[in-house]
């Protein structure tokens, strides 16, 4: 595509060079410029990416984009200088009219929430895949199609860049894909990330305290999760959850509630509990049906219903839609049990807030035979505010606690763990161990048969950031080289 025609129908001043050139790529990483590319010169928390511009044109930058009209006089380049009101909103945009709109092929999915993001995006994947519909799954976890990980070079981001996710998209349409589900992250709808991805539906789980520090205030991260209803042809919201509601009276479009409780349009009624698994009755305007999830717990039947009324919503028969239900299986790193020779009930989960951590708790207690040994810490330079709460969820259900490091990042562990075991009951027995390999490592050899042991925090993810380096680190592998070698010396 030409450069005249990316930028035919946005505001924008040129100036110098030719637009007559071909476009073959958008970056706003300089280092990751290629011949063709065009440059989006963007400013981050720590740095400018003005101060890059001559390396990105070394690489092959065809033209250069600036939100600072400032900079038309002040830059000197060989190539196009191109001044837009907003870099963001342009690299999302420029990144779907490249790829020619391939959200637009699809019905697009996009869900919003503090909690059960994934575990949703992919309940819906797979209740799409069981009525033979092929469907892309893109959130925290990587990318999916009909159930299976896509190996793509790509930053892995909750919501992802625009630059990659339209080539994503495109992939997909390519593959066949009907449906694309998307995590809806805060920050990514802050920074524009999903302002052009034709999104049908928009579906919002719940609000809790997180990613305070990233926007600034209770209130920013509030109006950053509210703008994908405006982003949405239509909504559906979560009933028991008040901020859901609000968002259901402020949006001037169609709308269903899903929940627990009363006064919504599908609600999921418990009946009984057994065998890990949860007989429940749906009442809604499709009609009623009994059938049962492979859960037990409120976090585990509120992920569930979203998911079915979402897919019902998009057409399909209520019965149908149940009955694949009734298959669902958990994505990987949320509340993922590792079968083991010691008669433990070891669990890895990524909770990573209060409510998370509540909700994986409430549910462990309900089935534990021994104690309920919990094993996490809290990220560094993240959400201070919720280390104390953590602190009082976790005393409220465990045995015994082992504080480790999450992501210390460039905080000091011993201080993050101070203020989380501020929280603690004061007859709260926990062991502080700040190498997290030997933490899970002594939190499962020192456990006794029938115990609970659940390692928090981390889930699916494979590395672990301590200070500026990141090193490779996954709870899940680490569990299974601590059985292993149990297994070897026994």
């Amino acid at each position: 595509m030409q450069l005249a025609e990316l930028l035919k129908d946005w505001p924008c001043t040129v100036k110098g060079g030719s637009i007559r050139i071909e476009v073959l790529g958008i970056e706003d990483y300089a280092q990751d410029v290629k011949d063709g590319d065009l440059f989006v010169v963007r400013k981050g928390t720590n740095d400018d990416g003005v101060k890059y511009v001559e390396i990105a044109i070394q690489n092959g930058a065809i033209g250069v984009v600036v939100e600072d009209e400032k900079l038309l006089d002040k830059l000197s380049i060989p190539v196009p200088l191109i001044w837009v009101p907003n870099c963001l909103k342009f690299m999302s945009y420029g990144a779907a009219k490249l790829h020619r709109f391939p959200a637009e092929a699809m019905q697009v999915i996009a869900i919003t929430g503090t909690n059960g993001k994934t575990t949703v995006s992919h309940f819906i994947g797979q209740i799409l895949n069981s009525l033979h519909k092929k469907v892309m799954v893109i959130g925290t976890n990587g990318v999916y199609i009909n159930g299976k990980d896509v190996d793509l070079p790509f930053e892995r981001l909750t919501t992802l860049q625009p630059k990659h996710l339209h080539k994503i998209f495109q992939h997909g349409v390519g593959q066949g894909v009907q449906y694309a589900v998307l995590e809806a992250s805060s920050m990514g709808l802050a920074k524009h990330r999903l302002d052009d991805c034709a999104i049908n539906v928009g579906v919002f789980l719940n609000l809790a305290e997180d990613h305070i520090e990233d926007h600034g205030s209770y209130e920013k991260y509030k109006a950053a999760k509210q703008l994908l209803a405006t982003l949405s042809e239509r909504v559906i919201l979560n009933g028991d959850d008040s901020f859901c509601r609000t968002v259901g009276l402020q949006a001037k479009k169609p709308k269903v509630y899903f929940g627990l409780g009363n006064r919504v349009d599908y609600q999921l009624q418990l009946l009984a509990e057994a065998n890990n698994s949860s007989t429940c009755c749906l009442q809604s305007k499709k009609g009623q049906k009994v059938f049962t999830l492979p859960f037990v717990g409120d976090h585990h039947l509120q992920n569930s219903i979203a998911a079915i009324t979402t897919v019902a919503e998009l057409g399909f028969n209520i019965e149908e839609v149940c009955q694949a239900a009734e298959y669902l299986s958990l994505p990987k790193g949320r509340l993922q049990y590792i079968k083991n020779n010691l008669d433990l009930d070891i669990y890895i989960d990524y909770a990573h807030t209060e409510a998370a951590l509540r909700a994986v708790l409430q549910t462990l207690y309900k089935t534990t035979r021994g104690e309920l040994i919990v094993v996490f810490s809290c990220g560094g330079n993240r959400d201070k505010h919720k280390r104390i709460k953590m602190g009082a969820v976790a005393s409220k259900y465990a045995d015994l606690i082992y504080l480790t490091t999450d992501n210390p990042r460039n905080e000091d562990p011993e201080v993050i763990n101070s203020q989380i075991a501020a929280g603690f009951l004061s007859n709260q027995k926990y062991e502080t161990i700040l190498n997290r390999e030997e933490a899970i490592s002594k939190a499962i050899l020192s456990a006794k048969k029938g115990d609970t042991i659940l390692i928090a925090g981390k889930g699916h993810e494979n590395t672990q950031t301590i200070g500026k380096t990141q090193i490779h680190f996954s709870d899940i592998e680490c569990v299974q080289s601590v059985l292993e070698s149990n297994l070897n010396m026994g």
